[in-house]
């Protein structure tokens, strides 16, 4: 009935799509396998994209050719640039997206590509011959044979849903659970454990006094994602803030007894940094009060996403506790929020390129692995696709280094720290993140994705267009000096010290609170240079210029540090034959069985000191 295809993608959420797309894209016959197509690329929690340290990485995706950036584009309504009063660095674009459109766009995005086939049914089990696994089964019995297979399976293996004492299966609210899977991993010698997520009520947003709420409008120029030619927004949405209180906590603090997080019958860790409001109200006592977002679901419908009060407690009482928060006096639920338990795999078991190390051919990605959120599911997915055709190919795998990619850093630190709760990406992971800024993601990574044949040669001219010009403007501004006539009015608008004699532009740029574009237009020689210069691109040079010393500073701890990557591993090496290693570090680096020195430094439990015995071992 099936062709033999390239790669086989279980699962269509953010990971399943990415990863069909990627490996499409470069050639391979795909087929994507889901059990409802009209739930692809599903928004299962809020209706957003982006956030701090999330943004980069979709842009990251973007830069590299996948589709995220320009859906989110297409089907947003309200964009932010998060931290702007904070360093480049820092800076973090964040979306809200119409819900409905997002996944329309995603599901028509995926049908405009050829190389994709789709099938709409439960994957139970797979296909594994001599410890490569060779397709897929499903609930019907048939075959699809593949040579490659990425499972990103989201919620869904033995999804279990609570609401106060009620427990249902499913991995969301409307869908049942994905059951096969778990078990035959299992008995293929997979480690598996639990984790739990949550989702908060949606309600009628005309049942909402916003008039009691605080307006938050979306940025007066809006930015986007994409580096392509998608279109910013003209018009927005704007979100609304709230508050809880202490009226609101003792209401909650009723349901406790039946809650299944604090009775024991939730076994899975939720994630740290998105707690339940119930957690939230535990674990901050001493707070009065908690935030609540109130977020549109898209531009014409009326459904409001309460961000910031997840909840799994019957759903009596979060209607209760809710009524009281203002302008929810008259709030009506669409639905209630809820828990949902699922299957995880360690990502320890993985290597770098998200290929399983005990069965070849097979790549997880997603929930699947441990993280939570859609960014950091969709950057898996698009790696995991992307090796699953290079392995196909026979061709060296891809992998991004830390000092290269937000999703770098990701992968690294699952592979080699694993995660014992739903792992979320944060700026502070990053070591090396004002190299890996948000608007540099096209410089860093366009070019290796043109190389493997994803990032279309359209893509790599613009990238290289741009390189051009912020080039061009840090020659000209290194090159060109400037006036006190021309330019101590403005300086004396900053309050900065005015200049006393001619000195480079440069020089005056990397001043505190000046910006290039108001030092442009005070000189008339740099507005001759910089005339055809585009803003995005003045932007660029001028993050260049002011922070070149600690931009060098970490390229060369990046390169310091990442010549241990240059140590290669030999694939059987024998770790437990070196009695100077600990034994936790023997145990480790055997079940791990890192590439290269760096990665073996990563390792939870691996010491300085037993890197120096291997460098020793090495003749290093």
């Amino acid at each position: 009935m099936f062709p033999e295809y390239d790669v086989v993608v279980v699962g269509a959420g953010h990971a399943g799509c990415e990863a069909a797309a990627a490996a499409a894209n470069m050639g391979m016959k795909v087929m994507l396998a889901t059990m409802n197509m009209g739930t692809i690329a599903q928004m299962s929690c809020n209706p957003a994209m982006g956030g701090v340290a999330k943004g980069q990485l979709v842009r990251e995706i973007d830069a590299l050719g996948g589709y995220s950036g320009i859906i989110t584009d297409e089907t947003m309504i309200q964009f932010r640039m998060l931290n702007r009063s904070k360093g480049p660095a820092m800076w973090s674009p964040r979306a809200q997206s119409d819900r409905l459109r997002f996944a329309e766009t995603w599901r028509l995005m995926l049908e405009r590509t050829p190389q994709v086939d789709f099938w709409q049914e439960m994957i139970t089990g797979l296909i594994v011959e001599n410890e490569k696994v060779v397709g897929v089964t499903t609930q019907l019995g048939l075959e699809i044979r593949s040579k490659t297979v990425v499972l990103t399976n989201g919620t869904f293996l033995n999804g279990l849903i609570h609401i106060g004492e009620k427990q249902f299966g499913g991995g969301r609210s409307g869908e049942r659970a994905s059951v096969g899977l778990t078990a035959q991993l299992e008995s293929l010698g997979f480690e598996s454990g639990r984790m739990k997520t949550g989702t908060p009520p949606r309600v009628d947003g005309r049942s909402i006094d916003w008039s009691a709420t605080e307006e938050q409008p979306g940025d007066e120029n809006p930015g986007k994602f994409s580096y392509t030619n998608t279109k910013p927004l003209t018009t927005q949405r704007s979100c609304f803030i709230t508050y809880t209180n202490p009226t609101t906590h003792d209401l909650l603090k009723e349901g406790f007894d039946r809650s299944p997080m604090f009775n024991g019958r939730i076994q899975g860790l939720g994630p740290r940094y998105c707690p339940s409001i119930e957690d939230k109200i535990n674990r901050f006592a001493d707070r009065e009060r908690h935030q609540i977002f109130l977020e549109p679901e898209g531009w014409d419908t009326v459904e409001v996403y309460v961000n910031g009060f997840s909840s799994s407690l019957p759903e009596g009482v979060q209607f209760k506790a809710l009524r009281s928060v203002p302008g929810m006096k008259n709030v009506k639920f669409f639905r209630p929020g809820y828990a949902v338990e699922y299957d995880f795999f360690p990502p320890t078991q993985l290597s770098l390129t998200l290929e399983t190390q005990i069965i070849s051919n097979l790549f997880f990605a997603g929930q699947i692995n441990g993280t939570t959120g859609y960014e950091e599911a969709a950057s898996q997915g698009l790696i995991a696709g992307i090796n699953a055709a290079l392995k196909v190919h026979e061709k060296d795998p891809f992998i991004l280094k830390r000092d290269e990619a937000y999703i770098g850093v990701l992968i690294d630190d699952l592979v080699n720290k694993g995660t014992k709760e739903p792992y979320r990406m944060f700026t502070s992971r990053a070591e090396y993140r004002t190299l890996l800024r948000q608007d540099n993601a096209d410089l860093r990574l366009t070019e290796k994705a043109n190389a493997i044949g994803l990032a279309s040669s359209e893509r790599l001219e613009n990238m290289l267009a741009k390189q051009n010009q912020v080039e061009k403007v840090q020659q000209v501004m290194s090159e060109t000096s400037i006036s006190p006539k021309e330019v101590n009015d403005y300086l004396s608008s900053l309050n900065s010290s005015p200049l006393k004699q001619k000195v480079r532009s440069y020089q005056v740029l990397t001043r505190p609170n000046v910006r290039i574009e108001p030092l442009i237009q005070s000189s008339p020689e740099l507005q001759s240079e910089l005339i055809s210069i585009s803003a995005e691109n003045l932007e660029q040079a001028e993050i260049q210029i002011k922070y070149a010393g600690y931009i060098k500073k970490e390229q060369d701890l990046a390169e310091k540090m990442m010549r241990l990557d240059q140590i290669v591993i030999p694939a059987d090496f024998d770790f437990g034959k070196l009695k100077s290693l600990s034994s936790e570090a023997r145990e480790k680096l055997t079940q791990q069985r890192p590439q290269n020195l760096g990665q073996a430094s990563r390792i939870s439990g691996v010491s300085m000191a037993d890197i120096s015995v291997l460098m020793v071992f090495m003749g290093r």
